[in-house]
């Protein structure tokens, strides 16, 4: 890393990251013979909600058909989103830092943003490699052209385009979408096809919040039974609504639990993951599809609606470990070994590249990916169980707020829930979070040896920006890192006001 310079040719990969090894993807004599792979993402769904992470009956209702799947796979203790909903879901969808991508922060209406035409997502690879893949539910990394899940190799989408907060607006007196001259938002639920325009359907309030489920599941069995007639794997990118505020459960599970409607939607979200996996068996695909349970970020703040970080401590949009860890399950049967847990670090992005490489598509070349290759960690063909990744940064929106190496943890300032004020350390803070989970013991000099790993790993993030510079947050959807070098207008904010 030390020699790397702007000028240098080839595959960023092996400037930025030197020792990674260059390992082949999956082989397969056919199309037919890949993984099919379901993604199914859950949203601000904390640590210690579901049962098989120590949640479940302690929080209002069991979770079986969640906790029977983690027995089928490898439940992971220290899986990595990102601090916020849309640098996750850039993070997962390019195998990229959001900073690179210029969406560490969540897009908020009238603002504009999201992934740059540029990027190459899960979906752009996948479809070169032969799979039809799909999408319901948000997508949060863009609204334009050039942004949308059907611009980047999703054959079709139906779901919304930013945040269900926004069905709250209704529940505003102040608020009047009527009002045309004064032009109040208006969120809807929309739908597009590959390389088609953006179709608005119904306006997202409660009521159409609480039964969206119901139409993502229809159509999602709906596309992944067209594609195995087709004889082509598939790709289904499943974002369920649940637990993202406001948090209503749908009439068939309204007062089920009996503990309010937090327990009610835990219930109805194991039921419906249950749903999908019954359907994969319906379908006859279980055997060859890769499904994958995660979180992709901590749990919700806001007082109503507010979710358990279990053993650690922290919300969403913040730096703490309650933040920077979710559940996430991962079961691929004849390839991951049943029954195994593990507190190695597994980043969000890392499942860009494992996926990508178990349906044996290649990662792009042409830019830098942070995503590693966790098949042999997953597989159980590593020495002493290892993951691939020692480490990473830690980024709250576009502020550094520190980095992990193993199980220890530097931070610059802390913040462990989200209204929580930023308080800077006049020195950095080490961790070391098998001794400290809950991050309350002051700054321990035993742990200062820690500082030329977790450095390194800062040091290489920001050498990597000379060879590949960030795309700025807001730009406009062509700008690219060549075009930022250049100072190209495009890479400027795109600003309404």
């Amino acid at each position: 890393m030390a020699n790397a310079t702007v000028e240098t040719p080839g595959d960023p990969n092996s400037i930025v990251y030197p020792d990674r090894p260059n390992l082949p993807p999956d082989s397969f004599d056919n199309l037919s013979d890949r993984p099919n792979i379901l993604y199914f993402q859950l949203d601000n769904l904390g640590f210690g909600e579901i049962g098989t992470y120590g949640g479940g009956i302690l929080r209002g209702t069991s979770t079986p058909r969640i906790d029977s799947f983690a027995e089928q796979g490898i439940k992971l203790l220290n899986f990595a989103p990102e601090s916020q909903c849309t640098p996750s879901r850039s993070a997962i969808m390019t195998g990229r830092y959001a900073t690179r991508s210029g969406t560490h922060t969540v897009a908020l209406p009238g603002l504009g943003g999201g992934i740059a035409a540029w990027e190459k997502t899960m979906g752009d690879v996948l479809s070169e490699a032969g799979y039809n893949n799909y999408i319901v539910g948000k997508w949060h990394i863009g609204e334009e052209k050039g942004r949308l899940p059907t611009d980047h190799g999703f054959l079709h989408w139906y779901g919304v385009p930013r945040s269900y907060d926004e069905a709250l607006y209704f529940e505003d007196p102040f608020y009047n979408p009527e009002d045309i001259q004064r032009g109040d938002p208006v969120s809807h639920v929309v739908a597009s096809d590959l390389g088609g325009d953006l179709q608005e359907y119904e306006v997202l309030d409660l009521d159409v919040k609480r039964n969206l489920d119901v139409e993502y599941m229809e159509r999602a069995k709906q596309w992944m039974q067209e594609s195995k007639e087709a004889g082509k794997p598939f790709f289904m990118y499943f974002n369920h609504t649940l637990m993202h505020m406001p948090i209503v459960p749908r009439d068939e599970f309204k007062g089920k639990t009996g503990y309010g409607d937090n327990a009610d939607c835990l219930y109805e979200m194991d039921h419906d993951f249950g749903e999908m996996l019954d359907y994969l068996d319906e379908l006859g695909v279980t055997d060859n599809t890769i499904v994958v349970f995660a979180g992709e970020n901590g749990p919700e703040e806001i007082e109503e609606y507010r979710g358990n970080p279990g053993f650690f401590e922290g919300s969403y949009f913040a730096g703490s470990e309650g933040n920077l860890r979710t559940p996430a399950i991962v079961r691929y049967p004849g390839k991951v070994e049943e029954g195994r847990e593990s507190d190695e670090i597994v980043h969000i992005t890392d499942m860009f590249t494992t996926l990508i490489r178990w349906a044996g598509a290649e990662i792009p070349q042409d830019r830098v990916i942070d995503g590693e290759d966790q098949r042999a960690f997953f597989e159980d063909k590593t020495d002493e169980l290892e993951s691939a990744r020692e480490g990473f940064p830690i980024w709250n929106g576009r502020d550094l707020y520190g980095a992990k190496w193993h199980h220890y943890k530097l931070k610059f300032y802390d913040q462990k829930y989200m209204f929580d004020p930023a308080l800077r350390f006049p020195t950095p803070n080490l961790i070391n979070l098998k001794v400290d989970p809950k991050e309350r013991i002051p700054n321990d000099p035993r742990y200062y040896w820690v500082s030329k790993h977790v450095f390194s790993i800062l040091g290489n993030y920001a050498l990597s920006t000379q060879v590949e510079p960030e795309i700025p947050w807001l730009s406009g959807v062509g700008c690219t890192p060549d075009k930022v070098k250049e100072g190209s207008e495009e890479c400027l904010p795109q600003l309404p006001y």
